[in-house]
């Protein structure tokens, strides 16, 4: 079984101690995408959504929970983050959010960005049920990570055997 860092030796949940690990700068970059009717994206485009400005509050959003991810996912440290930054890229039938959070500090901010795309892609189909119900959210995934112990990583790309 592999040393899983998150339990004890009694298979409790912890937190781990990441006090004698080098402070690092550390980066991550996390994308995903909601997909949606043409008609929504054009809405959104040309900012005649009746909520409001939805990127703007979508970039917010993400930045708020960048900010926040360790109030929501239990074992994760809180961070003085130095950069959360959500870029929201309209197409055709979808947005996709790329959050990119940065820190000096002893632990990665991989949860941080990946908890901000997620976020911003939740307040967009907020903002914007109402015209398309049918939204889907989805390929939310870590793209990459710099800094650190374990160093500089990549996703492979969609379909590279060695995923």
């Amino acid at each position: 079984m592999p040393n899983l860092t998150h339990l004890d030796s009694a298979g409790a949940a912890r937190m781990v101690d990441v006090g004698d690990k080098a402070t690092t700068q550390r980066t991550a970059i996390a994308s995903g995408h909601i997909t949606m009717s043409p008609a929504a994206a054009a809405a959104i485009r040309q900012g005649a959504v009746a909520k409001g400005d939805v990127l703007a509050v979508a970039r917010v959003a993400g930045i708020m929970a960048a900010k926040r991810t360790s109030d929501l996912i239990p074992l994760c440290h809180p961070l003085p983050l130095s950069k959360a930054e959500i870029a929201l890229d309209i197409a055709h039938d979808r947005v996709t959010a790329t959050a990119t959070v940065s820190t000096a500090g002893q632990t990665g901010v991989e949860m941080e960005a990946l908890t901000a795309a997620s976020v911003a892609l939740l307040t967009i189909y907020d903002m914007a049920k109402a015209l398309d119900k049918a939204m889907t959210i989805g390929g939310v995934r870590l793209l990459e990570k710099r800094g650190g112990k374990s160093g500089d990583w990549h996703a492979p790309a969609p379909g590279d055997p060695a995923r």
